[in-house]
């Protein structure tokens, strides 16, 4: 119990997103501004170049943040989870077996996966059965159809006041470059339709305006172009894989952030009371990298439905079969009865 306390009073203490006294010391160009110049720059120029501003500079100091002896559900490990030892659990959509089949597949060491204490073929936190301090994951919120559901979701399984820490890739500085940064609108638009695979969208935008993934040329100003400008016969045939998809989970990103516009897009979830968890810290790409770092904290404050629920028995699978001309439009299954199902009086299953 007093280890447990302990980890809970550490969670309070995190290093600033800047700090003067960093700032000077790494950027010798600097030495001799004041406190409020040093801020100016960091602002207005030193983050755009990537200049270290924190202690936070790269994965490791991130993940050195967490406090020994947190209880800690980490998401979607793969063979290379962010954390081992005592304390910590894991979530994935694949069992072990299935995940070290994938190393295998990967050409990875399937020793590395760990094993995996809550499978869950949607992501969905509903499978775990415990509660954490902390709920920990790596280039996972780009993925999620809804993303509100999914915050929801970590909210859900974390103790009062716990945290989420999270990398999160910057679509500056990867194959995302040239597609638009997400909007509200869109994120609360995908949680209103209860969205659990992805849209049409998506997938031309991963098929088709996606770039190289080489960090160093990024950064170097070398973003190179959409990929469908070489192959335009890409759109077509992005079209073709969401109609092949059959409503079910293609993986793409759906979501692309900078920062700044995670920081303004978590807040507003927050203040709009659809996410319980509040935003602490939002730690700046640095020059190389292509991620950033962020805390969010739970408040357990209640959420605001924007929609009817689906019925506790709905099941996607069997509402389609019981539909056919549903599963024949390609549409999804909980969208089609929120919208249009339950007026309709369509059966639930055969």
């Amino acid at each position: 119990m007093k280890e447990s306390q302990s980890a809970a009073s550490e969670l309070r203490n995190l290093p600033e997103e800047f700090d003067p006294s960093i700032y000077s010391a790494r950027n010798p160009d600097l030495r001799g501004m004041n406190e409020a110049e040093l801020a100016r720059h960091f602002a207005t120029v030193g983050a755009l170049e990537g200049r270290s501003a924190s202690m936070v500079a790269n994965r490791r100091a991130f993940i050195g943040l967490i406090p020994p002896g947190s209880s800690l559900l980490e998401v979607g490990p793969f063979a290379n989870p962010l954390k081992r030892g005592t304390g910590v659990k894991y979530l994935d959509v694949l069992s072990t077996d299935q995940l070290r089949d994938r190393a295998r597949v990967h050409g990875v060491d399937p020793g590395a996966c760990p094993h995996i204490d809550f499978v869950s073929e949607t992501g969905d936190f509903g499978v775990v059965t415990e509660r954490f301090d902390v709920v920990l994951s790596a280039h996972v919120v780009e993925h999620q159809p809804d993303l509100v559901h999914h915050l929801r979701g970590v909210a859900s399984v974390l103790n009062p006041a716990g945290r989420y820490y999270l990398a999160v890739p910057d679509k500056r500085y990867c194959f995302d470059h040239f597609i638009a940064t997400s909007s509200i609108a869109e994120i609360v638009a995908a949680h209103a339709q209860a969205q659990r695979v992805h849209s049409v969208q998506s997938i031309l935008e991963h098929g088709a305006l996606t770039t190289h993934n080489d960090t160093a040329r990024h950064w170097a100003g070398d973003h190179g172009e959409p990929a469908y400008r070489a192959a335009p016969s890409l759109i077509r045939e992005a079209i073709e894989t969401f109609a092949r998809s059959n409503g079910k989970y293609v993986d793409v990103h759906p979501w692309q952030f900078t920062p700044e516009s995670f920081r303004e897009t978590l807040q507003a979830l927050f203040e709009l009371s659809l996410s319980p968890l509040r935003v602490l810290r939002v730690y700046a790409t640095v020059a190389g990298s292509n991620e950033f770092y962020a805390v969010l904290e739970n408040t357990s404050q209640e959420s605001l439905s924007l929609r009817k629920e689906l019925p506790a028995d709905f099941d996607e699978q069997a509402y389609l079969l019981a539909n056919p001309d549903v599963a024949r439009a390609g549409v999804n299954a909980a969208d089609h009865y929120l919208a249009f199902g339950r007026r309709e009086g369509r059966k639930l299953r055969v």
